[in-house]
């Protein structure tokens, strides 16, 4: 058999190098190494990737590793670049720098069999064996063969190398043990499958029997329901929803992220072994992650698991935000404002021009442009009357899986029918997936489970929702929005403008992030053209988001000597990127000096938010940068606020790298983690 895809080869192989002193330049240099093989279109782009993953969590490893690793649309198939490192490098593991660095590069769209690929290469990374070969390689070629060794066993040239030691014997009291674990990790292409064969390693020395499901990019097998019931525990190691989570209801279970399962198998087969002995261990209670405040150490807490909840269902509702809210902005650009405002009798109201046009030769008295406009602002209209049921139907959809979407979006569309509103839609999916939840628990027949997820959920969940929505909480809920929305319209002075202080420092936090999205959504669910407040929100919010990679642009152009060249290119990228209120520009300054840009972009932040509050300006359109600038009223303030945040975040972090030196890189590294 031939080798169907080669993913590394001697040109992408760096020997007992000194690549840099930090984990930006050692991805950097091998960045530039995929580019330079043709592999990669833009090794910018690449780059930026790569540490806005690192961004996320820190892929050391123990034992001297490091996976750098993302998905890119620069990457042209799957590909790795290999450096052995004199000095180390650290890249957050928890036992120090690391010599051994993979650079993992995967297209955006890559099939099922090349992330098989790369995720082999990541299994096999847990193997000592494996390790020590790549310690005393002596040349590129005897790299190559290893990784195609362990990539394509069956057409590489070399054998994969046998494990070290074989498994000690099984204990007597742990024999008969089952379990069951499902790890995943938000891109699925290393953490997922190594925290797969940590786990299973650590079963074989403890004599417990394990199967894996591996919820990555390469695609799962699920376990099957004869397996899960002879479970005696389940182990969730992941960083993401598990799918299908009803599957496991009622066994005890250990939870927590990928990590823990890379970094501590042996304690977490031992945990799940002494849960199945435990008839008060914490257990999956329908289809939720339901580890109580009794669960052991390393389980995911309510607070973590409660911000999973809500950024779900945030990250599900910002494309019909998105979608719908630019459409509307268009629909203005083509028939102007009054479209939304006009009464439905006039000839010219939107509802007139959609009922009598009913051919492109029976056009308004506005032509084909009025028209067009109308169409516009109607699609986005019905797009972003989606908004509140998508965040509450995939707030339920987190906690009770697709059982709970069906109660969630009714719920969503419950609190737009009572005017509750963006507080109202979140209030009805947490009630909506809970109920839902509490309802695949019951114990019912075996020929009834069928119509349990299809059917009774989705019926009984809405119904208590509807219920409890209509006759207990909808006016309350109805009587918060108003107010917050009267108490919104009603600032006036130094009020709104502390309030744009806050949304601007919220932006700029974490450029991209929980608190980020949160300060978002805040402005986009509450958006109506008819309602000066809420226009003012977005404004505040749109401008403060595009200020980091602005501010970090202008930085690099007034000081380049202050930044490296890789960093100066991304400079030059991020100008287009704020314009187009992309805050993730930003992201590679950040993870390469989180304590020095991040409070320098957070006060630009904070400046603009001011300034856009003091000066009333206003948006319409939710998203698009300076390129809906026909949605902005007082452009020029706008311009002036945008320009006066960048200013100030661009001396900040001038200032701060110039006069502010962290002590090392780990140490900032560090307290970023802490905070």
């Amino acid at each position: 058999m031939t080798n169907p895809v080669s993913i590394i080869s001697t040109d992408l192989v760096l020997l007992d190098v000194d690549a840099g002193s930090d984990k930006e330049a050692v991805i950097d240099r091998l960045a530039g190494l995929l580019a330079g093989s043709g592999r990669v279109s833009d090794r910018e782009t690449l780059k930026a990737a790569a540490l806005a993953r690192e961004a996320q969590s820190a892929t050391g490893l123990p034992g001297g590793i490091a996976i750098p690793h993302c998905r890119s649309a620069a990457v042209g198939s799957p590909s790795i670049g290999f450096a052995r490192l004199s000095p180390k490098v650290d890249f957050g593991a928890p036992d120090g720098p690391a010599d051994l660095v993979f650079l993992i590069a995967a297209p955006d769209g890559a099939g099922a069999e090349h992330m098989k690929l790369l995720s082999s290469l990541a299994r096999a990374l847990v193997r000592p064996d494996f390790v020590a070969s790549l310690r005393a390689a002596a040349s590129a070629d005897d790299v190559v063969a290893l990784v195609d060794a362990v990539v394509n066993p069956d057409g590489a040239s070399a054998p994969a190398p046998a494990p070290a030691t074989a498994p000690t014997p099984k204990p007597a009291a742990a024999a008969a043990k089952s379990i069951v674990a499902i790890t995943a990790c938000p891109t699925g292409i290393a953490h997922t499958y190594m925290a797969a064969d940590a786990l299973k390693l650590a079963a074989e020395r403890a004599g417990v029997n394990l199967v894996v499901e591996t919820q990555g990019s390469s695609g799962s097998t699920p376990v099957g329901a004869d397996t899960i019931a002879k479970a005696d525990a389940v182990i969730f190691a992941t960083d993401v929803g598990v799918k299908d989570r009803p599957r496991f209801a009622g066994k005890p279970v250990i939870a927590s992220g990928v990590k823990r399962a890379i970094n501590e198998p042996d304690k977490m087969i031992a945990e799940a072994v002494a849960a199945s002995d435990n008839p008060n261990a914490p257990k999956v209670e329908g289809s939720a992650a339901a580890a109580d405040s009794g669960a052991p150490s390393g389980d995911v807490g309510w607070g973590t698991r409660t911000r999973q909840i809500l950024l779900t269902g945030v990250s599900y509702m910002i494309p019909f935000v998105a979608a719908g809210g630019l459409l509307i902005a268009l629909g203005f650009l083509f028939a102007g404002y009054d479209i939304a405002n006009k009464p439905e009798g006039k000839t010219d109201s939107l509802a007139h021009i959609i009922a009598t046009t009913n051919s492109l030769t029976n056009l308004p008295a506005g032509g084909f442009t009025q028209y067009l406009g109308a169409v516009l602002f109607t699609l986005g209209g019905l797009a972003f009357g989606f908004l509140v049921p998508a965040l509450a139907g995939y707030i339920s959809f987190a906690i009770a899986d697709r059982p709970g979407i069906a109660p969630g979006f009714t719920a969503g569309a419950v609190a737009v029918f009572v005017g509750g509103g963006f507080i109202g839609g979140i209030v009805g999916g947490l009630i909506a997936g809970f109920a839902a939840l509490w309802i695949s628990g019951w114990k019912v027949p075996q020929w009834f489970r069928g119509l349990m997820p299809v059917v009774i959920i989705p019926l009984l969940a809405s119904l208590i929702v509807g219920l409890l929505m209509f006759f207990l909480l909808g006016r309350p809920l109805a009587a918060i929005t108003s107010g917050l929305t009267n108490w919104l319209n009603s600032l006036t002075g130094a009020s709104v403008i502390l309030l744009g202080v806050i949304l601007g420092l919220m932006m700029c936090f974490d450029l991209g992030g929980p608190v980020n999205k949160a300060a978002y959504a805040f402005a986009t669910a509450g958006l109506n053209v008819a309602d000066p407040a809420s226009l003012r929100i977005m404004a505040a919010v749109m401008a403060a988001g595009m200020v980091p990679p602005l501010a970090m642009a202008l930085a690099t152009t007034i000081r380049p000597g202050l930044f490296s060249e890789p960093e100066r290119e991304n400079g030059r990228a991020a100008w287009l990127l704020g314009a187009s209120f992309i805050s993730e520009g930003a992201i590679p300054f950040a993870a390469a000096d989180p304590l020095r840009v991040i409070p320098s972009m957070m006060a630009g932040g904070a400046v603009t938010g001011a300034l856009i509050m003091a000066f009333d300006v206003t948006l319409k359109a939710p998203h698009g940068g300076i390129f809906v600038f026909f949605a902005i009223g007082n452009l020029l303030w706008f311009l002036v606020a945008l320009a006066a945040g960048t200013v100030v975040g661009a001396l900040a972090v001038v200032g701060a790298k110039q006069f502010a030196s962290p002590k090392s890189e780990h140490d900032a590294d560090a307290a970023l983690a802490a905070a």
